[in-house]
């Protein structure tokens, strides 16, 4: 007795079907100036991640190793991970207090009214 048809199903895909890269656009707009660090106005950003609060504090407009040399120094300070994307800097947890204060002994400035 046959309980029905086999189903001959096939999931994936073929080598020969054409792969492309899919490139997705930035969220912001990459400048190649360089700044200084007094000629800079920082903003704060707040946001929820899988239910951690991240913060975010950007834009820098900075040379990639004077970017990464800074968050390294930044993280060790705090005791927090972080990462640099698209020119901002974001970190684990809410750090908008401490990191103001680190970022203006460097000599950044913040936009009024964050």
């Amino acid at each position: 007795m046959s309980r029905g048809k086999k189903l001959d199903i096939f999931i994936g895909a073929e080598i020969e079907d054409g792969w492309a890269k899919v490139e997705s656009p930035r969220k912001t707009d990459v400048q190649d100036e360089i700044l200084e660090p007094q000629k800079h106005f920082l903003v704060f950003k707040k946001e929820k991640r899988r239910g951690k609060t991240v913060t975010l504090v950007g834009e820098f407009h900075l040379s990639q190793n004077d970017s990464e040399t800074i968050l390294k120094s930044l993280k060790k300070k705090l005791g927090c991970g972080g990462t640099l994307k698209d020119g901002w800097m974001e970190f684990q947890g809410e750090l908008k207090d401490k990191l103001r204060v680190l970022l203006v002994e460097s000599g950044f400035r913040f936009k009024h009214g964050h």
